[in-house]
């Protein structure tokens, strides 16, 4: 199967530079604009995340917030470029990186949403994947209405290597598939009926120890479903249809790649299209990274529940996820810091993800601020 790829080109490469530090408009209509009941409800199905504070007004209004509030992640549907601008290299295969988020409040239903993106960074490396490659950095910020203080921050980063290159390597060649048996399954779905989530109940600061390891959140096994029902809840970078995928098409012309009929497909195809997937040197489609860190945020939430807040969820994605595989995300206090208001008080943590190999395929830190039991002097 025939794709479009380019090399990485020196004129390419300076014309990206030229534009770090500047804003980046490339988005004619945003996915979503607005924090409504659909889209909070939509992300939570998709990422698979059973808080009824994003549900049911009566609960919600017993939490924290007092009433329905966005999912930590859900921003990411608001900018397609808050996964970390990857413009400017045609033809050049892109893969979602990693995210730093910082979250100042939350976002109420109801509320719209303004962000602004500016690229950042180009960062060459050398990699075992596909040889040289560049790190494309962006960080974005989320305003809501007409507020002047932003309630959450992305800085986002991608990696860029050439197709070409990452084929010939081969370095996922010898991975095995993974098929289930009936008995596996139910393993499986027995662990999903045991999931722990702590909603409205409290947990506090003087509870919490240094070594403690919080409860394994599981996700999959992943399946082309599973990247469709993301797709449904985020929106996704090129995902037109008909018509309007041909206008793409014509102003983005390195943007489509022949599938097995001849059909130009956008480059995420590679998370439904193992085909296509095994053309960019990967063995099997695999999932959305932004999905990863959103269950990782998901698992964060669940343990400090609804009285708790999320502040920051550095996340680096570390291998892939391939369609069969089984994500477990876990956690472990690293520090408890001392309390920052006569209330409550900050704990960092340790945070990756394994899949069914044993592979760490995410890893990274957040911090959350937990409610004391006794108020400091």
């Amino acid at each position: 199967m025939e794709t479009s790829a380019s090399p990485i080109n020196e004129e390419e490469l300076a014309r990206l530079r030229s534009r770090i530090g500047e804003v980046v408009e490339i988005e004619e209509y945003p996915y979503l604009t607005e924090v409504t009941r659909d889209a909070v409800r939509h992300w939570a199905l998709a990422t698979g995340d059973r808080n009824q504070l994003y549900f049911d007004d009566e609960f919600a209004s017993r939490s924290s917030f007092g009433r329905i509030v966005a999912p930590p992640c859900l921003p990411y549907a608001f900018s397609r470029l808050s996964i970390g601008y990857r413009g400017g290299l045609p033809g050049v295969h892109s893969m979602f990186g990693g995210s730093h988020w910082r979250w100042f409040k939350p976002a109420a239903v109801g509320t719209r949403v303004r962000h602004e993106t500016r690229f950042e960074d180009l960062i060459e490396l050398q990699g075992r994947f596909a040889g040289r490659m560049f790190r494309q950095v962006s960080v974005t910020r989320f305003w809501l209405d007409e507020d002047k203080d932003v309630f959450a921050e992305v800085r986002g980063w991608g990696m860029r290597v050439e197709r070409g290159a990452a084929r010939e390597r081969r370095k996922y060649a010898d991975l095995a598939r993974v098929d289930y048996t009936a008995d596996l399954v139910n393993t499986i779905a027995a662990e999903y009926s045991k999931e722990y989530v702590r909603g409205n109940d409290f947990l506090y600061w003087d509870d919490v120890r240094v070594g403690d390891r919080t409860p394994t959140t599981v996700r999959g096994p992943y399946t082309a479903t599973t990247a469709v029902a993301f797709e449904q809840a985020w929106g996704g970078l090129f995902i037109h249809a008909h018509g309007y995928w041909f206008d793409f098409l014509r102003q983005h012309p390195a943007a489509g790649l022949a599938n097995s009929r001849g059909i130009p497909e956008p480059p995420e195809a590679v998370h439904w299209d193992s085909e296509l997937a095994r053309s960019v040197g990967v063995p099997d489609a695999y999932d959305y990274g932004p999905e990863r860190i959103s269950w990782m945020a998901t698992m964060l939430t669940n343990w400090i529940g609804n009285h708790g807040f999320l502040q920051e969820l550095y996340c680096e994605i570390r291998g892939f996820n391939l369609l069969g595989d089984v994500t477990r995300c876990r956690r472990e206090v690293e520090e408890c810091v001392m309390p920052v208001a006569m209330s409550e008080g900050k704990v960092r943590l340790k945070v990756w993800a394994e899949n069914q190999r044993g592979d760490t395929t995410a890893k990274g830190w957040a911090i959350v601020r937990l409610p004391m039991r006794e108020p400091s002097a």
